[in-house]
């Protein structure tokens, strides 16, 4: 595998050897010890291209909160971290971005002066970019560019942007001059694809990379933890679960609202919310006054490995994201790996959705944002379990099929290799000239 370059595209680069593996810094926003999907897609990702042969370094930005760390070991893992910017300007709303991308540029120098990697990978979002593409400018080095969501979709979200007001427009067009001047993009649905092509970027330059399942981490099973089946007064065939953080496009409000109907029909369902997130008081609030304390828990964050233990002890596993753009174009991570444990998946019919599940076929879908949907889509789930077998079985198949980490990260093969032989041409042809 690390045949991925030349000798010829190895003398491109000063100081590299035709002998050593291909070797990417990854810049980032964030990473371990956060929890966070953003996290756990990167170290699946770190993984797969060290199994590939490759050399991976990984740099976080300010916003990771470390203060005068500047490297950290977290198990097995070493990050370059990044101080926060210093100074009074540097925490105001308008100077804040400027100054925070300022100083991972600054760092992101030195350590590519340190490692000598051959290509610079920054993810979203754009403040990540731009610092990369100024030292990648500086010193030679192609960079791909990975969007996981657009910045500024996620700030309307989080309520510190309005969708088409003069932040929001900024950000896009900040956005799209990323897309413009990176090597190489890649992204990790086609939703964002699309929408990538409206801004008139070509399509040869972006690659999906999509979401995927460490299948030896999240296998099928039928079997349930007893203690936890105790402890929250579940029976078997009657759980409804959702994994996930608790932001407001996710839509467990609707969820709680269609809880009602499906406990007249169906007794014994239980609800477990596994996460948490800024919605969380909220989402408390609005189960005292549904009168659903006995029957909705709430268990809070816990340690990543022992997620597919509380999967175990779920029976149908419910997304009901609402319709927002964001949710429209990216597809979450969770549903697959509800598939790869034998769940069945209850989901909105949102865009991000639709790009993993065929309705009836390794899962099922129900109107978004609609109550009453829900609950008839869980009661008659609930009430036909003998229907269940299949669609757990192609959801399986789907995951083990097509969205495997081996298989995904294999796609950045063709993505480093192709910047990597550009790079050299032109560099080349720069000599030359």
């Amino acid at each position: 595998m690390n045949d991925i370059l030349s000798v010829a595209q190895r003398r491109a680069r000063p100081g590299t050897s035709a002998d050593r593996p291909l070797r990417i810094l990854h810049v980032l926003d964030h990473s371990l010890p956060l929890h966070s999907g953003y996290t756990f897609r990167t170290l699946a990702i770190l993984g797969a291209q060290r199994a590939l042969g490759w050399e991976t370094m990984q740099l976080t930005g300010p916003k990771q909160g470390c203060d005068r760390q500047r490297e950290e070991h977290v198990g097995d893992w070493m990050f370059y971290r990044t101080p926060p910017a210093p100074g009074f300007l540097a925490r105001l709303p308008l100077f804040q971005y400027r100054y925070l991308m300022r100083a991972l540029q600054t760092r992101l120098a030195e350590v590519v002066d340190s490692v000598h990697p051959d290509i610079l990978h920054a993810h979203s979002p754009v403040l990540d970019a731009f610092p990369a593409l100024a030292v990648g400018r500086a010193v030679g080095i192609p960079v791909v560019y990975e969007v996981r969501a657009f910045w500024e979709d996620a700030a309307v979200d989080l309520g510190t942007a309005r969708e088409g007001g003069a932040r929001y427009r900024l950000t896009r067009a900040l956005e799209t001059r990323a897309l413009q001047q990176a090597d190489a993009v890649t992204t990790i649905c086609d939703g964002l694809r699309s929408d990538m092509l409206k801004r008139g970027i070509s399509a040869n330059k972006i690659t999906v990379i999509p979401n995927a399942v460490d299948i030896a981490q999240f296998r099928f099973t039928a079997t349930a933890d007893a203690e936890l089946l105790e402890k929250y007064g579940l029976t078997r065939g009657n759980t409804l679960g959702f994994a996930g953080s608790f932001y407001a496009y996710e839509g467990l409000d609707v969820l709680l609202r269609a809880m009602p109907p499906v406990l007249r029909a169906v007794p014994q369902t239980r609800l477990l919310l596994l996460g948490g997130g800024p919605q969380d008081a909220d989402l408390r609030a609005l189960v005292a006054r549904l009168g659903l304390e006995r029957v909705v828990h709430f268990v809070g964050r816990v340690p990543h490995g022992e997620v597919t233990r509380y999967y175990g002890a779920m029976d149908v596993m419910v997304y009901p994201r609402i319709s927002r753009r964001l949710t429209e174009l990216v597809t979450p991570l969770k549903p697959l790996e509800a598939m790869a444990m034998g769940k069945l998946v209850a989901a909105s019919d949102v865009g991000g959705h639709r790009e993993l599940i065929r309705d009836g076929h390794n899962g099922h879908l129900f109107s978004a944002g609609s109550a009453e949907a829900l609950a008839q889509c869980l009661i008659k789930l609930l009430k036909t379990p003998a229907s269940w077998d299949t669609v757990i079985a192609n959801g399986r198949e789907f995951v083990e099929r097509e969205r495997t980490w081996s298989a995904s990260v294999a796609r950045y093969r063709g993505v480093y290799g192709d910047v990597l032989d550009r790079h050299g041409r032109n560099a080349g042809a720069a000599r030359d000239r």
